[in-house]
């Protein structure tokens, strides 16, 4: 029954949305040769969204757990894309109409003290030409970015280097390389090739280690299984260590059975062993060099939001870790390290984080990077732009507790 509320008022608001900004759109070309040609042209967006709709929800009832194709993907991307549009244009046009209105109460309550005539126009003049192209060219701006996200964006690859430097790093570790990748969220692919090149490009910065910070799936476990083989081909000197994200805890399992869960992720984990990665849940491993060594240490998800699991647990990921050791924690969401890493009684030299991938949208130009991620997290600079890959080299000089978010 709650589900299903929740459903209904989604679509009601999406198709108030839809009314919205076709009576916003309608007051720019009503006056124009070209409201035909308008108004054809949005029936048939407003059609593909409506059929988009309807595709997904088949695809995504009970019993339809066949992989995710590239016209599901297209379509579901569609159908977000739409509905962020459509609520920048109505916010901007909803500021508009919030003030004709006051000037309209005004106008009324004017009218009535006076013994002025009442004539058509006297109460809630028409919306500004200028405003409402204004609104038209801000929702343009997502509508452009995120189609071109969902179509070539997730699979053009960036590495982002940074260079870290800890005076109380072991000497044997000096230079050693971190290849960090994070939010693979496999049910978004529907390309293996295009997902091989991404493993080509990590395999040539010749890591010592590769850490998956989560969210390896949308929410099925399923959805990784097209690219296990690809993923096992990820190479690592020392090893290949993995934690999980909010989004590796929504997958569908019979819950009247007591043992549903535990049969679901025991199955879950052997994914990750067939492709060669140790999943640390909240538990630690070390990473020897010679006789010197660090402790990577990985977390179950974590998150501030109160709507995320809260399942990470540093004391016991850290039991039998001495204070002078060198550890480096993985931990999906950053909010953790603010929360509880940073002011812990174990030093945690670097933590390594996802999970935001900038809100799926931003911009990155020299000298400017801005997504709307940086408002919701507070070392949100740190995550907002959309790097795949992050190799770090970790060298024996500067900074005693320098703790990278």
């Amino acid at each position: 029954m709650g589900r299903a509320f929740f459903l209904l008022i989604v679509a009601f608001l999406f198709i108030f949305l839809d009314w919205y900004t076709y009576n916003g759109l309608q007051s720019m070309f009503f006056h124009t040769r070209y409201v035909k040609l308008w108004k054809i042209l949005y029936a048939l967006v407003s059609g593909f969204t409506y059929l988009s709709i309807f595709y997904l929800m088949y695809s995504y009832s009970p019993g339809n757990t066949g992989q995710r194709n590239e016209y599901l993907n297209l379509m579901g991307g569609f159908v977000f894309t739409m509905f962020v549009t459509k609520m920048v244009f109505g916010g901007f046009l909803l500021l508009q109409d919030t003030g004709r209105l006051v000037y309209g109460g005004f106008q009324y309550v004017k009218f009535k003290l006076s013994d002025d005539v009442w004539s058509e126009d006297s109460f809630i003049p028409g919306r500004r030409m200028f405003l409402t192209s204004f609104a038209t060219i801000a929702a343009g701006l997502p509508f452009f970015s995120l189609l071109f996200g969902i179509t070539k964006g997730k699979y053009l690859y960036t590495v982002e280097k940074k260079v870290l430097s800890f005076k109380d790093l072991p000497d044997e570790f000096e230079g050693f390389n971190i290849v960090q990748i994070s939010d693979i969220h496999a049910g978004s692919f529907d390309n293996k090739e295009k997902v091989r090149k991404g493993i080509e490009m990590i395999n040539e910065l010749n890591a010592d280690v590769v850490c998956f910070t989560g969210d390896l799936v949308n929410s099925e476990k399923e959805e990784i299984d097209p690219y296990i083989d690809v993923f096992a081909d990820i190479k690592a000197k020392y090893g290949k260590f993995a934690i999980l994200g909010n989004h590796d805890y929504y997958g569908s399992y019979d819950r009247t059975r007591p043992e549903g869960e535990k049969l679901y992720f025991e199955d879950f984990y052997k994914k990750y062993e067939k492709m060669g990665f140790t999943l640390l849940n909240n538990q630690h491993q070390k990473v020897f060099r010679n006789e010197s060594s660090i402790n990577i240490i990985g977390v179950e998800n974590w998150g501030a939001g109160r709507w995320f699991p809260k399942k990470g647990d540093l004391d016991t990921a850290t039991e039998g870790i001495s204070t002078n050791e060198f550890n480096v924690l993985l931990s999906h969401d950053p909010t953790h390290w603010d929360e509880k890493v940073k002011d812990y009684d174990k030093h945690i030299h670097l933590t390594l984080s996802g999970h935001t991938h900038g809100f799926q949208f931003g911009f990155q130009m020299p000298g400017f990077a801005w997504s709307p991620a940086q408002y919701r997290y507070k070392n949100g600079w740190a995550f907002m732009k959309k790097t795949e890959k992050t190799c770090i080299s970790i060298k024996d000089s500067g900074f005693s507790d320098f703790r990278e978010g």
